[in-house]
This record gives C-alpha cells, sequence and structure tokens, in this order.
C-alpha cells in the first residue's frame, strides 16, 4: 500500500533493548478534505531512509499495515496496530521526471504550400 501527503515531522532514531531495536517515526499529513495525521514508523536499517528527508515535503511512502496481539498480567488480551514505512519517495522529484518533453517553437514548423484539397484521401478515417 501506499500513502501520500506532507511530512509534518520527523524523530530521531531510538534505539531499544539489548539486541539494539531501532525505530523512527515520520507524522505524515494527507492532502484531502479531511487531513489525517498519520504516525509511520521506520524500523532497524530503514530508519536511515528519512535522513535525506525535511519537514514540509511531499512524499509517497510504501506502507505495511501490521497487527499484535498482546496479553496483559490480568490476563486481558488487546489488539495493537501499527503503519511501518519500506520506502519513501519525494513527489516533488517524480512530478519533475514525468513532465512532457520540451516542444519546439511555432516557428520551427513550416506550413505545407503545395496543399491541393482536391486529393484524394484513402486514409479509413
Amino acid at each position: 500500500m501506499e500513502v501520500e501527503g506532507k511530512i509534518k515531522k520527523i524523530d530521531e532514531t531510538k534505539e531499544y533493548g539489548n539486541n539494539g531495536f531501532r525505530k523512527r517515526e515520520v507524522i505524515l499529513t494527507t492532502e484531502e478534505q479531511y487531513p489525517q495525521h498519520l504516525a509511520i514508523e521506520f524500523v532497524q536499517d530503514k530508519t536511515d531512509l528519512l535522513n535525506n528527508y525535511n519537514v514540509g515535503q511531499n512524499v509517497k511512502i510504501s506502507i505495511n499495515l501490521r497487527g499484535r496481539e498482546w496479553t496483559n498480567p490480568q490476563g486481558e488480551v488487546k489488539y495493537f496496530n501499527s503503519i511501518q514505512g519500506w520506502r519513501i519517495e519525494n513527489l516533488q522529484a517524480a512530478q519533475g521526471d514525468n513532465a512532457a518533453p520540451p516542444v519546439p517553437p511555432a516557428e520551427a514548423f513550416t506550413p505545407a504550400d503545395n496543399l491541393n484539397e482536391e486529393d484524394h484521401d484513402d486514409l479509413p478515417f
């Protein structure tokens, strides 16, 4: 899945536990009638993907939805969801790449002066 929006905040990378688990969150604001502020987490080596991005940039983030079950000490089962990012793209650069090639000026095209309207056109359209 993918989500597009503007970067509102980028957190610092945080390490958890003795194994060195790394996590970094980005807050993305969608640009729609009712904007949503989504916390998207990048984990382990994916945390470095956010190094080249800044607040205010329009981006597209490829995500996975994650869900887990947890039983608390009282025996109650709880469920948690998270949004995990695994790729991020700058939309401004992508839009520039899709731009149409430049068109030569009108002076570069010479009009046809030997046009005969009475010639038979055998094209089917």
